[in-house]
């Protein structure tokens, strides 16, 4: 499957210091250690509908983490899954009598144009569950000849994992079992399902029923795989295990990232599935949460069919902290609006405040588990002090200097910038 393209990144003097993170399994904020090469995986959409501002927010964090590495010299080998196939997409093509794969295509299409227009950038594998089907089967039949998997006793042809045979389950998400079981109900399991051998455990096949479309599956049997054996297989057949970070919304704590987790290390009798496990706060709207099931749900493409500038939606999302829940507002929005054409303003200036401590703010600040809202408020003084005029220390090269690290670390494009110029101010 098809990415986007890449945004061009500045070239910026030095280098960024360690990111650090917060990791859900240990619960605390830890310093990062990748390889020459920094791996990650985050988890995509389901295309039954477009990008939301919950979406958007999301890969906007991991998009950070992404060139806080590139700026500190890593390589990054980073993953994401498209879930082109589940029961979501599919009621939503039956409620509007359209063609699964055309929705599906569709949809993906649109948050393709949503990441280019958000300067997000591209993964290295952008990876549909549809595609990756004979490989999936190739994993469960893996769990079956291992014992570790087993077929429901009830003619469906359906296949779950047998957690009780998984060390450690309930290591990522750190919940305990009432939790775990009332968020498994909550979020598509089905703990009350007869013939389980535990109540949680997870789907990794459905056997073919009417109407559905299906594949050759194991053993034979037609159907199509869960959602966490999809991401355990994509993930394993492109970074493989002890990756660096494992990305997604607060929502995927439990189950998906602890069922993903449990999967690939059954299957590859190793630990851990990733090393951190980074996870994003929802986006609600005035003040109510934001769901499809309200219908208040806000898309990128529309608010940038309304005229809304990218950068200022980026702008908005990342005035709040990443793990911290929080609210779009038509105020929010505004004040973005605001602060980018200012941005603006002083980046055009022929000379600005000194830009150097700014470099080194933006790196420190956003190297500490992303703290965006202080390093915007870093650019918002620097701004301010170069707007005023006042310094008696305005340098040529500043201006540049502040539009190429906002755009390399922040991704917040500010052209036009002024050129840096040898001139004599006098």
């Amino acid at each position: 499957m098809l990415a986007w393209p890449a945004p061009l990144l500045p070239t910026l003097p030095g280098s960024g210091p360690v990111l650090k993170l917060h990791d859900t399994a240990r619960g605390e904020v830890v310093a990062t250690t990748p390889d020459r090469t920094a791996r990650m995986y985050v988890c995509g959409i389901t295309p039954y509908d477009a990008t939301h501002l919950g979406h958007a927010a999301t890969f906007l964090a991991f998009d950070l983490i992404n060139r806080m590495w590139r700026d500190a010299g890593h390589a990054v080998h980073y993953v994401q899954n498209v879930t082109d196939i589940d029961d979501p997409l599919l009621e939503r093509a039956e409620r509007d009598g359209e063609d699964w794969i055309v929705l599906a295509m569709r949809e993906t299409a649109l948050f393709r144009e949503d990441m280019t227009a958000l300067g997000i950038l591209p993964p290295e594998n952008f990876v549909g569950a549809v595609e990756s089907i004979p490989r999936i089967v190739v994993r469960i039949e893996t769990l079956l000849e291992e014992g570790l998997a087993y077929v429901l006793d009830d003619g469906s042809g359906d296949v779950y994992h047998d957690v009780a045979q998984a060390p450690g389950f309930g290591g990522e998400s750190g919940y305990d079992e009432a939790t775990m079981l009332r968020l498994f109900a909550e979020r598509g399991g089905d703990p009350d399902r007869p013939g389980k051998r535990n109540r949680l455990d997870p789907l990794l096949w459905r056997g073919e029923r009417p109407g559905e479309p299906s594949w050759p599956g194991p053993q034979g049997v037609a159907g199509r795989p869960g959602w966490h054996i999809e991401c355990a297989t994509i993930a394993l057949d492109t970074i493989g295990m002890g990756f660096d970070v494992q990305g997604g919304g607060s929502d995927l704590v439990f189950p998906h990232h602890e069922y993903s987790a449990v999967h690939a290390e059954a299957l590859t009798a190793t630990k851990p599935f990733a090393r951190a496990y980074v996870h994003t706060a929802m986006i609600g709207l005035d003040g109510e949460k934001m769901s499809k099931s309200k219908g208040n749900l806000v898309f990128v493409s529309r608010l940038r069919g309304d005229g809304v500038d990218p950068m200022a939606i980026r702008l908005a999302l990342l005035s709040g902290h990443y793990r911290t829940d929080r609210f779009w507002t038509a105020d929010l929005l505004s004040t973005a609006e605001e602060r980018l054409a200012t941005w603006r303003r002083a980046v055009a200036l022929d000379a600005g405040a000194p830009a150097a401590a700014v470099l080194l703010g933006l790196r420190e600040r956003l190297a500490d588990d992303l703290d965006t809202p202080g390093a915007i408020a870093l650019v918002d003084a620097w701004a301010q002090q170069s707007l005023a005029g006042d310094d008696a220390d305005l340098e040529d090269e500043a201006p540049r200097m502040v539009c190429d690290a906002v755009d390399a670390l922040l991704g917040v494009a500010l052209e036009p910038c002024a050129e840096p110029t040898a001139l004599d101010r006098g």
